[in-house]
């Protein structure tokens, strides 16, 4: 890797199809040893970014620079540098654990002198040594997302670019995966990827909001949080949704919904939360998530 070169620095990126504009001028940077999360509802141009990250899709204009290669220009250079695994990452299912692994050893022209240690290395590292003769097609969910995540690493990639890759995971195997990857973190391996689960957007070290094909906000988990106007507040209901329908009456207050518990968010007191629902509740202060920055995100920019 080249000294002092950011791992990704996207600058007024933009890609349409047909009459669709997928992405619309964005610009972020990603560090290396860094984790940095593209979040943001169905439709908003996540994957066609990501797509664009791993020199798979050519920009309209704005440009995206690689461990300082052009993403048009050093195509080739690039992909033989990260490791791309998409939604559809596709494993060999009569192939065994390490019958994949070798197949994309290969794929990647990882020479024969270092194709078993790479593969023995993986295998210990990812936790699949004992599976290591099982057929994919036999591996459980999260098994399956951890052979893929060693086959993208097994040509020892400089940047990993994931695309929703605990989709449809079990949470204790999401948490392993996770543990996978700050390992990885730790010898400076750069991270993007993108999450349909607001918990784990919490786990990454910057985020960008995507909507509409714009980045609306970049920060911190916690910078992210800061946005939200005048905080949370919640209160227990009984009839947690048509309570939250009945908050939606107040200027600027936006609520969403967890399990019984009711989260508000905006420049609002008990006084209007109790007057809107014609009760009184006990209303106090929590500490913001994620989810809840998602939720008035996705209001602002379609507000």
């Amino acid at each position: 890797m080249t000294p002092g070169l950011e791992a990704v620095e996207v600058a007024d990126l933009r890609k349409s199809f047909k009459t669709v504009e997928a992405v619309r001028g964005i610009s972020f940077s990603v560090g290396k040893g860094e984790v940095f999360g593209l979040v943001g509802p169905d439709g908003a141009g996540k994957t066609t970014t990501m797509r664009m990250l791993a020199a798979v899709l050519t920009p309209d204009s704005g440009s995206v620079s690689i461990l300082g290669l052009d993403s048009v220009r050093d195509r080739e250079r690039i992909h033989d540098r990260i490791a791309y695994m998409s939604q559809r990452f596709g494993l060999y299912q009569d192939l065994t654990v390490v019958e994949n692994m070798e197949f994309y050893a290969e794929l990647y022209g990882v020479s024969r002198k270092a194709l078993k240690p790479s593969v023995e290395k993986l295998l210990k590292w990812s936790s699949l040594a004992p599976f290591r003769n099982r057929p994919a097609g036999k591996l459980s969910g999260g098994m399956k997302q951890k052979l893929g995540l060693a086959c993208a690493l097994v040509h020892t990639p400089e940047l990993l670019i994931l695309d929703e890759p605990t989709n449809g995971v079990d949470p204790v195997s999401r948490r392993e995966f996770w543990e996978l990857l700050y390992n990885l973190v730790k010898e400076g391996l750069g991270i993007v990827l993108t999450t349909a689960y607001l918990d784990e957007a919490e786990r990454c070290h910057r985020l960008a909001f995507m909507d509409g094909g714009c980045i609306t906000a970049t920060g911190t988990p916690g910078e992210i949080v800061d946005l939200i106007p005048g905080g949370v507040r919640s209160f227990l209901s009984k009839s947690p949704f048509e309570d939250s329908r009945k908050l939606e009456e107040i200027p600027g207050a936006l609520s969403t919904v967890f399990g019984k518990e009711v989260h508000v968010m905006g420049n609002v007191n008990s006084s209007l939360i109790e007057a809107a629902l014609g009760k009184k509740v006990d209303v106090h202060p929590v500490k913001a998530s994620v989810e809840d920055a998602f939720v008035y995100l996705s209001s602002a920019s379609h507000g």
